[in-house]
């Protein structure tokens, strides 16, 4: 079989697959919708946001979670994030799709920039599986997104405490679907289309099993019986028309799930230098003019900037109480496993507090042992200089 006829048949099963589904769903159109790409990434140990935005050109101002539905004060950001609208002429992401004339970016005061790119959506649902699926880990996008950060982070340099950008990026998709073509119950969207819908959450091509699509679905959640919400690891279907307030709180997930990620591999790089400060032999330190004070400075350093950043990250939001967003991003949290990454990450900060204990005990051991030397070198002295004279 030749390049071409394995090509044939590779779009042969595509259309096969495609059919199949388009057999078994509801056929609908989306009328006015939104496909958002978001790219998270660390930049610093925190970001002076009044400076920052100081120094900003373009259109910013400061976000605020627009409450769509009754909800508390305390339903905010602390402090707010910075946000900024730039204007570019309409580029072209890959083939078929151009992005809004609008990029922005998110600029949070822990030290993190998320960049929100945005495709407006319509045509058949069917569409959305070919999006999904040129989406996933877009180098493209990702490139792009890097390099605007750079640029960014240039800008305000001066204002990040720390400042370095991470080679870690965590990038997420929500489509949001405000009107279709017949209008219809939200509720038969999801009956009639799940293994669709699944595939585009997964962005799987090929068809996936029942339990599978049971698992993408499982995280979904609706406040009327005009909205939905499905979310899952890679990406969220977001069934709503003024959705502002749930799309901010996804987007502080996805940030929150990066800065989890980020702190996890430095508390792993904390642990490594912790150990090897704690079985470091003395002539080593003579060797390397180090001495064990010094260990204990630089590690109580790394607890002090993994704690700072661990508080900052987890106080930057106040969601309580049993309300509609409050659920929302527990719905996220839990589709993210945000929880394990704090457990996670709270085990090892309690490692490197357990390694500095023992650096510090056997730093104040060996102070004891040199003063207890000191003292009888002292009295074998002071007793030689009582004795000599006499033999004199």
């Amino acid at each position: 079989m030749d390049a071409s006829e394995s090509c044939q048949n590779n779009d042969d099963a595509e259309s096969s697959r495609t059919a199949s589904l388009k057999n078994g769903a509801t056929q609908f159109k989306i009328e006015r919708g939104t496909c958002y790409i978001l790219f998270a990434y660390d930049v610093g140990l925190s970001i002076n946001l009044d400076d920052a935005e100081r120094r900003i050109t373009s259109t910013k101002y400061r976000q605020t979670i627009k409450h769509k539905r009754r909800a508390p004060h305390y339903f905010e950001y602390d402090p707010p994030p910075l946000r900024i609208t730039e204007n570019v002429k309409s580029q072209s992401l890959f083939a078929g799709y151009c992005a809004t004339t609008n990029i922005d970016a998110t600029i949070y005061d822990f030290g993190a920039i998320l960049v929100t790119y945005s495709i407006p959506l319509s045509g058949s649902i069917f569409e959305l599986l070919s999006l999904s699926n040129k989406l996933y880990d877009n180098n493209q996008l990702i490139s792009d997104s890097r390099n605007r950060i750079e640029q960014l982070v240039a800008m305000i340099e001066h204002a990040i405490t720390k400042p370095k950008i991470s080679s870690i990026v965590e990038d997420y998709i929500i489509y949001q679907i405000e009107t279709l073509k017949p209008v219809t119950g939200i509720s038969h969207i999801l009956a009639d289309n799940s293994h669709l819908l699944a595939q585009i959450l997964r962005a799987e091509s090929s068809s996936l099993s029942d339990q599978e699509v049971e698992k993408a679905l499982a995280c979904c959640i609706s406040f009327s019986d005009d909205d939905m919400l499905i979310v899952d690891w890679n990406a969220t279907l977001l069934f709503d028309t003024d959705a502002d307030d749930v799309l901010a709180v996804l987007e502080y997930a996805n940030v929150e799930l990066l800065e989890m990620r980020y702190l996890d591999d430095q508390l792993d790089n904390a642990l490594d230098e912790s150990y090897k400060a704690l079985t470091k032999r003395r002539w080593e330190r003579k060797v390397l003019f180090r001495s064990p004070a010094d260990d204990l400075r630089h590690i109580a350093e790394l607890q002090v900037d993994s704690a700072l950043l661990f508080e900052g990250v987890n106080n930057a939001i106040k969601l309580l109480g049993d309300q509609y967003l409050a659920r929302v991003y527990r719905l996220v949290s839990d589709r993210l496993h945000l929880n394990e990454w704090d457990t996670n990450i709270m085990r090892k900060l309690q490692t490197i507090e357990s390694i500095y204990e023992k650096i510090s005990s056997n730093h104040s051991t060996r102070r004891l042992e040199l003063l207890e030397w000191i003292i009888i070198i002292l009295i074998a002295v002071s007793i030689a200089v009582s004795i000599i004279p006499k033999f004199i």
